[in-house]
């Protein structure tokens, strides 16, 4: 098993939401190095920190793994390394203003980073620090890149709550251009009368029809009231409820009715209208956007047991006891429900374990990772959290619809991170403009 390292610590840490680095410019230069050394040396200075080739190597090897576990194809080696060597470059800068600014990290905010870091990977800290030392790698190293990724975090939000404001005038701009370029999103609710025309109806048959539909049509404009005129003249299945047809997207209304109404404004009458069923009368009683796709959540709904390891009951004690569970429930021996109102050391448990519905960012990282990859009816493998150790069930998921006030407050997250990332850029480049760097000789990874 190979260690996933979180966000492959610092890797991309500081390239706006996965965009590649640029090289830096003194990297266009031939390289003076010999082809092969077998010693570590200088490849470049950072206000006189070092940034050595063993440094480019470590993280070329780990940029190298992480490709592989995200089955991503590698850029060509020549440009990886010029990026990697400009994000070490980067790093270092930042690095040094954080210390400049005095940030710092208690080993009680590091300590808790290891223990979710441990999680992820669905082990106890102990575990974690067994098995990165049976695969060779230093944990004081990794406890101070975590130090470095923490500290990297806390000078970013402080630079970022300070440049960047979101008003209700950009929440309202961002959601008019994503509706304007969004038009099937669309919603009427349509007030609808429908006069039937007989097959074979003779002239004079249709002129009087013809008449009636326009006669509503008439008294609609001057203000008659709807569900009158539905009760009176309308023969469609709806007229006993005062002919709405409720809100529909475009899509889910015939053609006929969505040139006649999409341009009306609300109030607006059209008609009549001929179709093979007779004459419509259509009132545009109201129109909405439906919320845009960014703008609603997919929400789950689990059930889980949840075992804490402790004095009693070890972490690897509690993973054997789910295992146990997971068997009995696919062999019928006994129900999900059933187990966790017996053995879950969770609130949820008289109810059989069930959690309710819930949005994204309602629970841990590694919980909710391990929950969203389920099928409906599926059980998950044991799952180790900071709380301890699960068995989940996915029940169904369903898309949410949102309030206008929740869709202004995801609207203006969205809007937030787009200018978060403008203001990170902007920043960085300044702190990388102010840093002394002096290229040595060409890193050999």
């Amino acid at each position: 098993m190979q260690i996933l390292l979180a966000g492959g610590l610092l890797l991309g840490a500081w390239s706006a939401q996965g965009q590649a680095l640029r090289p830096a410019p003194e990297l266009q230069r031939p390289a003076s190095a010999p082809s092969t050394r077998t010693v570590d040396y200088i490849v470049a200075l950072v206000n006189s920190e070092p940034v050595t080739n063993f440094d480019v190597r470590q993280r070329m090897l780990r940029v190298e793994q992480q490709f592989a576990a995200q089955g991503r194809a590698l850029p060509p080696r020549s440009e990886l390394v010029q990026q990697v060597l400009e994000q070490l470059i980067v790093e270092r800068a930042l690095l040094q203003q954080a210390t400049e600014q005095g940030v710092r990290v208690d080993e009680a905010t590091l300590a808790q980073a290891e223990q979710s870091l441990a999680a992820q990977n669905q082990l106890s800290v102990e575990a974690f620090r067994q098995r990165l030392a049976a695969e060779g790698m230093d944990i004081n190293k990794l406890r101070n890149e975590l130090r470095n990724q923490v500290l990297l975090q806390r000078l970013r939000d402080r630079e970022v709550e300070a440049r960047v404001r979101v008003t209700e005038a950009d929440i309202d701009r961002f959601i008019a251009e994503r509706q304007a370029a969004r038009p099937e999103g669309l919603e009427l609710n349509l007030g609808h009368v429908l006069v039937q025309v007989p097959e074979g109806a003779s002239p004079d048959k249709l002129r009087e029809l013809e008449a009636r539909a326009q006669g509503v049509v008439d008294r609609l404009r001057k203000g008659a009231d709807l569900a009158v005129q539905a009760r009176e003249y309308s023969e469609a299945p709806e007229a006993s409820s005062g002919g709405l047809l409720g809100f529909r997207p475009l899509s889910r209304l015939p053609e006929l009715f969505v040139q006649a109404t999409r341009n009306l404004p609300v109030g607006g009458v059209s008609g009549p209208l001929r179709s093979a069923a007779g004459l419509h009368v259509l009132k545009v009683v109201d129109k909405r956007q439906s919320p845009l796709p960014e703008l609603s959540v997919v929400q789950s709904r689990a059930r889980h047991i949840l075992l804490r390891p402790g004095a009693q009951l070890s972490q690897d004690e509690a993973i054997a006891r789910l295992n146990s569970y997971r068997q009995q429930i696919a062999a019928g021996q006994a129900s999900f429900e059933d187990l966790a109102r017996q053995y879950s050391q969770d609130g949820s448990a008289r109810q059989g374990g069930d959690l309710g519905w819930v949005s994204p960012g309602q629970f841990v990282p590694e919980f909710e990772q391990v929950m969203n990859a389920l099928r409906p009816g599926e059980v998950s493998q044991p799952v180790v959290s900071r709380f301890g150790v699960h068995l989940i069930r996915l029940e169904e998921r369903r898309q949410a619809a949102l309030s206008e006030r929740e869709q202004r407050d995801m609207a203006r997250e969205l809007v937030r991170e787009q200018k978060a990332d403008d203001a990170i850029n902007a920043w960085t480049e300044e702190v990388r403009s102010r840093a002394f760097v002096e290229m040595r000789e060409a890193p050999q990874p």
